[in-house]
């Protein structure tokens, strides 16, 4: 895979060939399929889960490690799909909010976060007057491409100030993990859960 993009493109793929394991008439075929996608996440996950524990217990370095790996966004988007992710939704929320910050004052607007609960992110984008629908547009993708970029597994994400309606295209992760058919492993249990990791 090359970049991010790529990745949510297969998240995308992924999220729809599972929605498609209703269409199988077969019902023995169908929990066959299903069983198969929740034994390879959790056998994914249970690998991945070990290795972060085997860099945690290196020490101070393993932690930098973890950590190096919280900020690249591909690893990041695997960690947060598998529970494993050293901070929690509501730090990534925020961070991803600080670092879009600046290229939104340059195009002259202010980014305010309203809350972030459960999975659910409000923010407000105050532009001047001579912002265009276009400049609304862009600032609107600047801020989802930030928010999901960084915390993919928000469920819900509401831009108060503009008017235009979502252009990015970002899929949330939780459209993928609904159901309950592609849950975390066993991140409950790991130090690397939350902000076990830090």
């Amino acid at each position: 895979m090359k970049d991010q993009k790529d990745f949510q493109q297969r998240v995308q793929r992924i999220g729809d060939l599972v929605g498609q394991l209703d269409d199988i008439r077969d019902p023995t075929s169908r929990i066959a399929a299903r069983e198969l996608v929740q034994l390879l996440m959790e056998l994914h996950g249970t690998g991945l889960e070990r290795m972060m524990e085997v860099v945690f217990e290196a020490g101070e370095p393993g932690e930098r490690i973890i950590n190096n790996l919280g900020r690249d966004e591909l690893v990041s988007s695997l960690l947060i799909l598998h529970g494993l992710h050293p901070d929690d939704h509501a730090t990534r929320v925020v961070k991803s909010v600080d670092r879009v910050r600046p290229s939104l004052r340059k195009a002259g607007a202010e980014l305010e976060l309203l809350s972030v609960e459960s999975g659910a992110v409000r923010v407000k984008i105050e532009t001047t007057s001579h912002s265009c629908g276009s400049t609304t547009s862009s600032l609107r993708t600047m801020v989802e491409e930030a928010v999901y970029g960084g915390a993919p597994d928000t469920t819900s994400l509401v831009v108060e100030g503009l008017e235009e309606k979502s252009a990015s295209g970002f899929v949330a992760l939780e459209s993928l993990l609904g159901g309950g058919l592609l849950a975390p492993a066993s991140a409950t249990s790991s130090p690397l859960s939350g902000n076990g990791g830090k």
